[in-house]
């Protein structure tokens, strides 16, 4: 459980002043309260708790409320639970320039006094780092820990509208296919060549035909698959702990069925079995973790980017850029493209709103740049 606390030597013996516990925040003496929590380091903990069965987000939440707490502690000299709107706003143009001591590689990535930034946030990191931190303050609020939330001030900004343009980091179909081509003429000469060969190839079919997040393919069991009048189907928990059902196609089972076989496994999953989906790359060990999936596709594309890079720079770059996310990108991209209707690819993705599902929607976008650029050819000739 120690993995699952908020723990930092720096401020785990805070001063009183500093611990919340009479912070200028605090609901006051009567409001009712959900949590019996009453300092500040306590009250985040209970927060972070709620995702402790979504290992991909409690991580990423964590890191943030500790970012917060040292910066608010140790930089502004206030406890959580005193910071106001005008905190807020000097939070955000710390995290565009943090100090160079917060960024140095010398600390560790791990453990007390570690390194908590890698250097100024993107502007998209920075949105995604406050949008966490305005979750926290609104749940404090509703536990009748905080009186209000400085977040809840925040103005709608420009480009805060995430649906209104396509999403761009993708890989168009023709690029897709030839990576897989590229993948198919990888050496296979010796036994590590061909391991690496099979966890690759299958790797990407399997993020490709569900897309999944790096986290749910992580967590994927064989267990997690089942049949319903004759279909298969790939049970998922995602973000939120939102569960879903992922179409398997018959094409997708065999290349399961492949890999399986190729590590000395039944080919055909076994109901109720505890296999992970995704192995070691000679099929030993556990399950793998969410960073070392990421890190697989990584390794995939930059060989590739590598094989091209004489011949084709550009594509070479782009493919330097690739993700786990990408590939969910591409996958939902592509369905859309070949005429899947939205409302099966929300819930393939496992999207609350159809909104955010319509970035993906590339073909409408292309059938009117050309009829515009087209008849803007024929007005010229």
């Amino acid at each position: 459980m120690a993995d699952q606390a908020l723990t930092i030597t720096a401020v785990s013996a805070l001063p009183a002043a500093l611990s919340g516990a009479h912070g200028a925040n605090r609901a006051p003496l009567g409001t009712p309260r959900q949590i019996a929590a009453d300092t500040d380091v306590a009250a985040i903990s209970v927060w972070l708790a709620e995702y402790v069965s979504s290992p991909h987000t409690f991580r990423s939440y964590r890191k943030e409320a500790e970012r917060l707490l040292v910066w608010a502690t140790q930089w502004r000299g206030k406890a959580i639970s005193s910071l106001a709107r005008e905190d807020v706003l000097a939070y955000e143009a710390f995290l565009t320039n943090p100090p160079a001591a917060w960024c140095d590689d010398a600390l560790a990535r791990r453990g007390d006094h570690r390194r908590l930034f890698a250097g100024p946030l993107s502007d998209r990191s920075r949105r995604q780092a406050l949008g966490i931190l305005a979750g926290l303050f609104n749940y404090l609020v509703r536990a009748g820990y905080l009186a209000g939330s400085p977040f809840a001030l925040q103005p709608r900004r420009l480009g805060a509208r995430k649906a209104s343009h396509r999403v761009e980091r993708f890989i168009d179909r023709a690029l897709w296919l030839d990576v897989l081509a590229q993948l198919d003429r990888w050496p296979r000469q010796t036994s590590r060549e061909q391991q690496r060969y099979e966890r690759a190839r299958w790797v990407l079919r399997l993020l490709y035909e569900t897309a999944l997040r790096a986290s749910e393919a992580a967590q994927a069991r064989e267990a997690d698959l089942y049949q319903v009048r004759g279909r298969w189907w790939l049970r998922v928990v995602g973000k939120g702990g939102i569960e879903g059902q992922i179409p398997w196609s018959d094409a997708l089972m065999g290349d399961l069925q492949r890999y399986r076989s190729f590590l000395g496994l039944p080919a055909m999953p076994e109901t109720g079995g505890r296999c992970p989906l995704i192995l070691g790359i000679a099929g030993r060990g556990g399950a793998l973790t969410p960073t070392a999936i990421y890190l697989i596709v990584k390794d995939i594309f930059g060989r590739v980017a590598d094989d091209w890079e004489a011949g084709d720079s550009a594509r070479a770059a782009q493919l330097r850029r690739v993700s786990t996310h990408w590939l969910r990108h591409t996958a939902a991209s592509h369905q859309a493209d070949d005429g899947n209707p939205i409302h099966h690819i929300q819930k393939n993705l496992r999207h609350s709103s159809i909104a955010t599902t319509s970035i993906y929607l590339h073909a409408e976008d292309d059938a009117r740049h050309a009829a515009t650029t087209e008849r803007n050819q024929r007005s010229e000739a």
